[in-house]
């Protein structure tokens, strides 16, 4: 079973990661009247035993730590956690003590974006938060490089009523690029598009994509995975992870797609968090590699749809497309091999060895746990290995063969 082991950044990297960050403590009043904010103690970089690395996962941000507490007195109810160029914020709290009825949230700064936290964390009645083991939670994440956490309260008191002590913030494309190994899985020219060049097209793979999501990984690794079967269930690959304590940990976000076709334009989606472990595979990463679970918050992505594996083998020459996360970005979908209208993706051998097909599909770093479907829209094979020609996914059936007494797969 492959671990979570963490493991030392290059010097350069951390010296790049080192950078400081201001955080305000002042009311939104008191915001107004400073044409300059005044600034808090700076975040540093957290321990590199503490920094998320996994083999085979893509690195997408770094852990920091910060001394930050909160107040429900007027100069010291909001605190903003910024930290330039990062592509999200996820704030820890170590400790919450808020009074009935008062509440705390955490926002982007134009509000689109906001999660409500009050004494009981109730994921019924307010938002949801992953769990890391240790004293406290973690706030769902925030996209972009700005977090505003503020206290809601009828109270004036000094006294601490929300201690922050550390925060996740995302690496921007080159960071990425720069902390970790790239295997050449973008055969050729790189076909991928945007989901939603699709929509007109291709409108039944692009609907078939609504049921994967961007899966962000202890805060700071990046898969991606998908609703399996007409339940609460989800699959992704066992490297990505693989114990219940990563699963609590991690958030799934569904609709994290560009709105037009080349935009640039995400918008947050809608994000969950990991629930219950179900199953794991036995063997290594290039055997059957998948990993079932289940998430919080379910009836917030049923509407997204989801997928059904294939029971029996594909056949070298089938046609297929990939919907995924590669590199962290926004959903794309791999339908052509080089060129739009050129030719499409298909199984370039059926049975590559035991447990795996073969293709030349894009993929990249990101697209572990990415399904791969056939022109009838059946998962025939679990995205898991790269390096062309020969892309490689785990056999859907001999999944289904393992996991069918704990799915409803229609």
């Amino acid at each position: 079973m492959m671990k979570h082991a963490m493991r030392r950044l290059r010097t350069a990297a951390v010296a790049l990661g080192a950078c400081t960050l201001g955080l305000s403590l002042l009311s939104v009043p008191a915001a107004e009247a400073y044409a300059v904010q005044p600034l808090a103690p700076h975040s540093e970089r957290a321990p590199e035993s503490d920094q998320f690395s996994a083999e085979g996962v893509t690195t997408v941000g770094e852990l920091r730590t910060v001394d930050g507490a909160l107040s429900s007195a007027r100069d010291g109810r909001t605190q903003i956690i910024q930290h330039p160029g990062a592509s999200y914020v996820k704030v820890h709290f170590s400790a919450l003590r808020l009074a009935h009825g008062d509440y705390v949230t955490v926002a982007s700064p134009d509000g689109r974006e906001s999660h409500r936290y009050d004494r009981y964390l109730n994921r019924a009645t307010g938002s949801d938060y992953t769990t890391d083991g240790q004293p406290g939670f973690w706030a769902m994440s925030v996209e972009g490089d700005t977090a505003v956490v503020t206290v809601h309260s009828s109270r004036s008191s000094r006294g601490n009523v929300a201690t922050i002590d550390r925060f996740w913030r995302g690496y921007d494309r080159a960071e990425i690029a720069q902390h970790n190994f790239s295997t050449q899985s973008v055969c050729s020219t790189d076909a991928r598009r945007d989901a939603v060049c699709y929509q007109s097209s291709h409108p039944n793979e692009y609907a078939r994509g609504n049921a994967v999501a961007r899966l962000l990984i202890s805060g700071g690794g990046m898969c991606t995975t998908w609703r399996v079967g007409n339940t609460n269930r989800m699959l992704t690959n066992k490297h990505c992870f693989s114990t219940q304590s990563a699963v609590s940990g991690s958030e799934m976000q569904f609709n994290y797609q560009c709105a037009t076709c080349g935009g640039a334009n995400p918008g947050a989606g809608t994000k969950v968090s990991g629930a219950t472990l179900y199953k794991v595979s036995s063997g290594g990463s290039n055997q059957l590699d998948y990993t079932l679970y289940s998430v919080n918050n379910f009836a917030n992505i049923q509407s997204f749809g989801t997928l059904y594996l294939a029971t029996t083998a594909t056949t070298t020459g089938t046609r297929m497309y990939i919907p995924g996360h590669g590199d962290g970005s926004p959903k794309r979908l791999s339908i052509f091999e080089d060129t739009q209208n050129g030719a499409t993706c298909t199984v370039k051998n059926a049975n590559y060895n035991t447990w795996n097909i073969s293709y030349s599909c894009d993929t990249s770093g990101g697209n572990s746990g990415s399904p791969v479907l056939n022109a009838s829209h059946r998962v025939i094979a679990l995205h898991h290995l790269g390096g062309c020609p020969s892309n490689q996914g785990a056999k859907a059936h001999l999944i289904y063969n393992e996991i069918a007494s704990l799915i409803a797969n229609g």
